[in-house]
Parts: C-alpha cells; structure tokens; sequence
C-alpha cells in the first residue's frame, strides 16, 4: 500500500515540477522545440522504417566493436597489474643474488 502512496507522490511531484518550470517563457519555448524535433524525427522513421532498422544496426555494431576494444584493454591492463605483481618478487631475488655474490666473494678474500 505505501508503495503505491510513493509512486503516486513521486508521478505527482515530477508533473507539478514540469507545470511549475513551464511558467519561464525560454524553458516553454526550449520544451515546444524539442517537442516538435522528437515529433519530427518519430515521423521520420515511421515512414521510413528500413533506415531506422539500418540505424539501429550501424548503432548495435558500434557497441559490439567498443565492447571487444574494451575487452582487449582491460585484458592488457590486467595482465600488466599482473607484471607489476611480479616486481617485488624479481627485485626480492636480485638482493637475495647480490648479497650472496657478495657474501662469497668477502668469504673467498677472508
């Protein structure tokens, strides 16, 4: 039952918050023009179906092709953290190889 009071409230507040802002003449003339370009563009497409379709597909190709970008640079990225892991652990051993290098060589002089 609330539910349905905040849905109702929040329908009721954001149709008083547009009634309220079309009381400023720029943002009236703003909502007409973008009104009639939404009309216009709809219109459009409705008759001509075939480029929308074709539209639509350019546009799901386009998120195909970012999404495999995407994919093959996180995959770099990942493998680089990984890189980076390492470093500790090589810099770990090169003082282990330098310290007993050294330590031989002061043992061979003793």
């Amino acid at each position: 039952m609330s539910e349905s009071k905040l849905l109702k409230s929040m329908v009721v507040g954001a149709v008083a918050g547009a009634v309220i802002s079309m009381f400023d003449r720029k943002t009236r003339e703003h909502a007409i023009e973008t009104t009639k370009k939404v009309k216009s563009t709809f219109v459009y497409y409705a008759k001509n179906r075939e480029e929308l379709q074709q539209l639509i597909e350019r546009k799901v190709e386009e998120a195909q092709e970012l999404y495999v970008d995407l994919s093959g640079n996180i995959n770099t990225i990942v493998s680089k953290l990984n890189e980076v892991k390492e470093i500790p652990n090589t810099v770990q051993s090169i003082v282990n190889d330098t310290k007993k290098v050294i330590s031989n060589s002061s043992k061979k002089e003793s």
